[in-house]
């Protein structure tokens, strides 16, 4: 570089803001690859499907034994996302030390993308009574879908200046949303018709699971053609430190959340979204299996609720932002915690084979699903002490992703209980309603002025 300022000559200050946009515009793509797992397999049709695979292996009291364990065959899925959330746990930093030593980040991103989209791709051959491949491959592809996640997100501070990165990211969300919503358009023509193409309904549904996985696989090849990894002073040489990564990545989570002990509201605020944020991503897991299991509604009518929820995320989304401009962004995601309990408590009445009741209870869902979310992000954004964003934004994606597993596990124990997803879809207002009260007991104002940033004049 010349002496004519940190970004050199102009000709290469152009440069590096066309390569900044192309990387962006690879970035983007990611969001469309492996968003059509998250709507296609999580939300619409491996719930009630691999619920309905553990049923055909049960014993004649309605049990399978996975392990030696007695598991109601409804509880099965619920049990295998919380356990693929447990290991995400795991692998999150230890992913995250070893792209931070080796500066590796786009291999480890391939990678864990085409595990997952290999195990998804592989849910073809979920049929039977196979039920323990079902959980295995789910277990496989949520972890890979975690980590590579936060591999994702981690590539936004390099791609994007400060005040580019809300519309950046944005974008890669619109980009997730258009993606689910067109292939569950192409999922509901093909299960629609399976009839008159000669396929069973079992066939179609393991259909549209593969198909998300080669979805996943080829979009993927943009990202990764068009990001690149970066040296920094931290980083060692290629495959240096390997074998010290698991001890790395342990011991910089431990320091970061030693270090978030000297701002403690901020630490209460994520404590907050940890909990509702459970209740948010377990409402998005297991709502298909409620509606297959308890209101008896066919594939086709998940379908179209998930994708009102789609179309209706986004409107949400630019509704809340409003809402906040106007009100601040505390009050209004404690409003959307109780519109989501409210919305919940609702579906524990919704009558059985009533689609027009549960495509009433998806538009609650969408108009505070996309907002909630939003706001959470650009809420925690302010508690972030400067110089501190990578190390706070890890704790918060662990948070987000990789600490959801209490809520399917609450999930299951219920049904586990009580043999009713009625009771287990209501036993989810629980983490709406404590979240709630902790993030009322956050003082922002007070937080971001203690995390060292101004304070906005309505937060």
């Amino acid at each position: 570089m010349t002496g004519t300022g940190v970004h050199g000559t102009p000709a290469e200050a152009l440069d590096e803001s066309a390569g900044r946009r192309r990387e962006q515009r690879g970035w983007y793509w990611y969001d469309w690859a492996n968003s059509v797992y998250s709507t296609t397999v999580l939300t619409v049709f491996l719930g009630p499907y691999l619920t309905s695979v553990a049923k055909a292996a049960a014993d004649a009291h309605g049990f399978v034994h996975p392990l030696g364990l007695p598991v109601r065959a409804g509880s099965f899925y619920a049990y295998s996302v919380s356990a693929s959330l447990l290991l995400s746990v795991v692998a999150m930093p230890l992913a995250g030390a070893l792209a931070d030593r080796t500066g590796r980040k786009k291999p480890l991103l391939g990678c864990c993308a085409y595990a997952g989209a290999a195990a998804t791709a592989g849910m073809f051959f979920l049929d039977g009574e196979r039920y323990l491949l079902g959980g295995a491959l789910l277990i496989i592809a949520n972890v890979s879908f975690v980590v590579s996640m936060m591999l994702y997100n981690s590539f936004l501070p390099q791609i994007a200046r400060p005040d580019e990165r809300d519309a950046v990211s944005a974008r890669g969300w619109a980009f997730g949303y258009a993606a689910g919503a067109l292939v569950l358009v192409a999922d509901l023509a093909l299960y629609g018709k399976h009839d008159a193409l000669g396929i069973s309904e079992g066939t179609a549904v393991r259909i549209c699971l593969a198909s998300a996985g080669l979805w996943w696989g080829t979009f993927a090849l943009i990202p990764l053609r068009r990001l690149r990894d970066r040296r920094t002073a931290t980083t060692g040489a290629p495959g240096a430190g390997l074998g010290a990564s698991p001890r790395r990545g342990w011991r910089q989570l431990r320091e970061t959340l030693r270090g978030m002990r000297r701002h403690p509201l901020t630490l209460s605020f994520l404590l907050a979204y940890l909990v509702y944020n459970d209740g948010v991503q377990t409402v998005i897991t297991q709502a298909s299996v409620y509606g297959a299991e308890e209101l008896r509604l066919d594939q086709t009518t998940l379908i179209v609720a998930v994708l009102l929820v789609q179309v209706l995320a986004a409107a949400g989304a630019l509704l809340m932002g409003r809402l906040a401009r106007r009100y601040g962004a505390q009050r209004t995601i404690l409003g959307s915690l109780v519109a989501w309990a409210l919305t919940l408590a609702a579906g524990y009445f919704l009558p059985a084979k009533a689609p027009l009741w549960f495509f009433a209870l998806a538009v609650g869902i969408g108009l505070v699903l996309g907002g909630s979310q939003a706001l959470s992000r650009s809420l925690f954004s302010h508690l972030v002490p400067r110089g501190k964003e990578a190390e706070y934004f890890s704790a918060y994606e662990i948070s987000d992703r990789g600490v959801s597993w209490l809520g399917p596990l609450v999930f299951g124990v219920a049904y586990q209980l009580t043999g009713s997803y009625r009771d287990a879809i209501v036993s989810l207002v629980a983490f709406f309603v404590v979240g709630f009260v902790l993030l009322a007991r956050v003082p922002v104002s007070r937080a971001i002025a203690a995390a060292g940033n101004p304070v906005p004049d309505r937060i």
